[in-house]
């Protein structure tokens, strides 16, 4: 362990009193160890502050002291941006008992929440309130506003919403040295300088503490449409999302799209699960539509799509969901196939996006490039291809060794992304850079972007106590 201030875990502990503070180690598990093993840190203490006057004086204590800070939401994230490092000298500073809604305004189409607040929660204070809050992720039942924000997490319904960027209006963060910014506005329109919350939302914890958010609310659908559809290859799901943005005038929720590996795999964890389909297609895609009106106008533009798709054969099969548990069987099986992947062995994941229309030539040039690599690796890419995301994650080849495959991770990821950045993508689209991508992404940004990055950094923690070593090598 490196060295601590003296007496500084026994300020940090006056501070939050005996119910905020854990420092046994075994009970630290939950907050050191990254949900899917891939890391294992080590802290002195996690830090639990039940007001935002604690985190204040946390920070401020941390900052004086040069202890180094790992804020914390429901540690989900894919990227071990929220688990210390192995020198001992971090303090973990959870948020979890910041959880509470402190105002909906259903006229003004806001909820404003603290940062602790489980996302699924906030989805059903908003439904209390007749509105919708739309983001939708695998992890919400677990996972915290203030880890969405610092991600700037995306979803399933990114292409008709925005990720979680597009939904925030206003925020309230304690920067490093204790200091408050009060920035909870709930304004569309407030042209009086640089927009700051911007700064922090995707700063994965690197630059203050977001404690509580103004978040937008929507109509609730009164219409939701869903298909399950069969194609040739990922190019007519390109033209096929085409034709249902133009025949729904932009009402296409979500557009998922997933291999016949991927859906293998998802029926054989889900035990109740069936295949949507007599036959066995190469692609398949998973489309939803809402609106507002339950005229039965939504239901003909998703037969039209899909007629239109037969007429092109860009559509091989198709089923329309019936009824309500139909729409989450279908569902299922596309949000299982994360956890799914595990039946295949080791996975190599990529959370990546380019243009829309270059999804099909990245996954074939993929594809191709890692057969040089991998032999007989197997191709799993799947997610949100309406809004140019795929998650690219080559499985080990049948009955191959496991570890050693796994020991291939940055060669595969270098050639990925490599072809990513040649078609003007990037390699985070979602998950945020945290450990994993810190250096990689050294290799693809500019010189420039990344003097900016660490200009930034400087400005707002000097001390260098933010989170160090994610997202920048700093």
């Amino acid at each position: 362990m490196n060295d601590l201030a003296p007496g500084v875990l026994e300020r940090l502990k006056h501070v939050v009193g005996l119910k905020g503070f854990i420092d046994r180690p075994d009970d630290m598990l939950p907050f050191t160890v990254e949900h899917r093993d891939k890391w294992q840190g080590v802290s002195p203490l996690v830090v639990r502050p039940g007001t935002v006057a604690e985190v204040q004086q946390v920070l401020a204590i941390c900052n004086e002291t040069r202890t180094p800070v790992v804020p914390q939401g429901g540690n989900t994230g894919l990227v071990g941006g929220s688990i210390p490092f192995g020198n001992g000298d971090e303090v973990i500073l959870s948020l979890g008992r910041l959880k509470a809604v402190r105002a909906v305004d259903a006229l003004n189409d806001t909820i404003t929440v603290e940062a602790g607040c489980v996302l699924q929660d906030v989805q059903a204070a908003a439904d209390d309130a007749d509105r919708l809050f739309p983001m939708r992720i695998a992890s919400e039942g677990t996972c915290q506003i203030g880890g969405n924000l610092s991600t700037n997490a995306g979803g399933t319904a990114v292409l008709r919403y925005g990720n979680m960027r597009d939904l925030v209006l206003g925020l309230e963060v304690v920067l490093p040295d204790g200091t408050l910014w009060e920035g909870l506005r709930g304004l569309r329109k407030d042209n009086t300088g640089y927009d700051l919350k911007h700064l922090f939302i995707g700063a994965e914890g690197t630059l203050g503490v977001i404690t509580a958010a103004v978040l937008k609310l929507f109509p609730k659908p009164a219409d939701r449409q869903v298909a399950f559809a069969a194609l040739p290859d990922p190019r007519a799901a390109v033209e096929l999302l085409g034709l249902a943005k133009a025949v729904s005038g932009g009402q296409v929720t979500g557009f998922e799209i997933m291999p016949r590996l991927g859906l293998d795999l998802s029926l054989q964890l889900l035990p109740d699960a069936r295949d949507p389909m007599e036959g066995t297609h190469p692609w398949y895609v998973l489309m939803e539509f809402s609106s507002g009106e339950g005229d039965g106008a939504l239901r003909a533009a998703l037969e039209r799509t899909l007629e239109l798709g037969f007429g092109k054969e860009l559509v091989l099969d198709a089923v329309v969901a019936e009824s309500e548990a139909q729409t989450a069987a279908l569902w299922a099986l596309r949000e299982s196939l994360s956890e799914a992947q595990k039946l295949g062995g080791g996975s190599i994941k990529h959370d990546v996006s380019v243009p829309v229309p270059l999804m099909p030539d990245f996954i074939a040039a993929a594809d191709a490039a890692l057969q040089d690599v991998v032999p007989g690796f197997r191709s799993v890419a799947f997610g949100h291809i309406g809004d140019g995301n795929v998650h690219y994650n080559p499985l080990q080849p049948e009955g191959g060794d496991k570890q050693a495959f796994l020991d291939r991770w940055e060669d595969v990821a270098h050639v990925v992304h490599d072809i990513v950045h040649s078609m003007g993508g990037s390699i985070s689209a979602e998950h945020g850079l945290g450990r994993l991508k810190r250096d990689e992404i050294e290799r693809y940004k500019s010189p420039v972007e990344l003097q900016m990055m660490h200009r930034i950094k400087h400005t707002f923690d000097p001390n260098g106590i933010m989170n160090p070593g994610k997202l920048l090598n700093f």
